[in-house]
């Protein structure tokens, strides 16, 4: 991780920045939802920084990654996640959402991990992926992971978290009418929807990722931003991740989606693309601009005010 010295100079390019930013946002009515910026891409910046990294980007909060090669270890999570926020949220940052790989409410770590990030005051978190297999038999796959679902709302319940089904393009639940019908029995209260038009829109770029916005509006916990496009190469069409505003995503169109629905939950940003950087300081700074160019166009089109 970065050393003192080398962060501050990392915040310190980056404060004059944002600092007009910050004026204006603190003219504006305060309202959610609230801007996370996703722990993965500042792999380098430990706990006690995070807040600042976060904050001098814009950003109100961090995505926490606790997960393997996160910023919390799975299995640590009941001693290292209270650790890890108490440093974020006594530094002025907010933790609103952590991102897991839980699959199973019958893993080990899923109970202790969960009560952890509830009594530390997270109140979403994002469960795992579960994997096509090599059977045909898709349907029996797809009601397999419905049950997960289930088991894993119920432990939310249990543990006063709400979970939050995010689509992910090559996964079970890419095309969400998949698993809608396991949701739809679920308690809305602690099971709903982590959104990503950019997955959405690979699975369904015509119609049917429209469609899926619409269908996960009413129960619609966290939002993911990231955005790609089409390339053709010589093995063929490939996905190419970009920055917001650059590939396919049709921002205006889903940001009034998002003001229609009254969303107040958590967006969570992710960058995805190349940013660049030989050093643990340099890919740092180079993260940090990236996700201050992304949040400046994320506000600007989507027009959803300010925490």
């Amino acid at each position: 991780m970065l050393s003192r010295r080398e962060w501050m100079s990392v915040v310190g390019q980056a404060a004059v920045v944002t600092a007009i930013g910050r004026r204006a946002a603190a003219s504006a009515p305060s309202a959610a939802p609230t801007f996370c910026l996703f722990s993965k891409h500042v792999p380098d910046v430990g706990w006690d920084d995070l807040a600042a990294a976060v904050r001098e980007a814009g950003y109100d909060g961090v995505d926490l990654t606790v997960r393997r090669n996160g910023h919390v270890a799975p299995e640590r999570a009941s001693e290292d996640l209270p650790r890890a926020i108490e440093a974020i949220t006594s530094r002025g940052g907010k933790v609103p959402m952590i991102t897991t790989e839980l699959t199973s409410a019958s893993a080990p770590m899923a109970r202790p991990l969960l009560q952890a990030a509830a009594r530390s005051g997270v109140k979403f978190f994002k469960p795992g992926y579960w994997l096509y297999s090599s059977s045909p038999d898709v349907r029996s796959q797809v009601a397999a992971t419905g049950d997960a679902l289930v088991g894993l709302a119920a432990l939310a319940r249990e543990c006063g978290i709400e979970m939050g089904f995010h689509n992910h393009a090559g996964y079970i639940g890419a095309a969400l009418w998949e698993v809608a019908p396991a949701m739809d029995r679920l308690d809305p209260r602690w099971a709903g929807y982590y959104f990503d038009p950019r997955h959405a829109v690979a699975e369904g770029g015509g119609g049917a990722w429209k469609a899926a916005t619409h269908l996960v509006a009413p129960r619609l916990k966290m939002v993911a931003l990231k955005d790609f496009f089409w390339r053709k190469t010589e093995k063929g069409w490939v996905i190419e991740d970009c920055p917001l505003g650059e590939g396919q995503v049709d921002w205006t169109w889903f940001g009034s989606v998002l003001r229609d629905a009254h969303f107040a939950g958590p967006i969570s940003m992710h960058l995805e693309y190349e940013t660049g950087g030989s050093t643990p300081q340099e890919r740092t700074r180079r993260a940090l601009d990236a996700a201050r160019r992304d949040l400046a166009f994320a506000r600007k089109v989507l027009a959803l005010p300010p925490a």
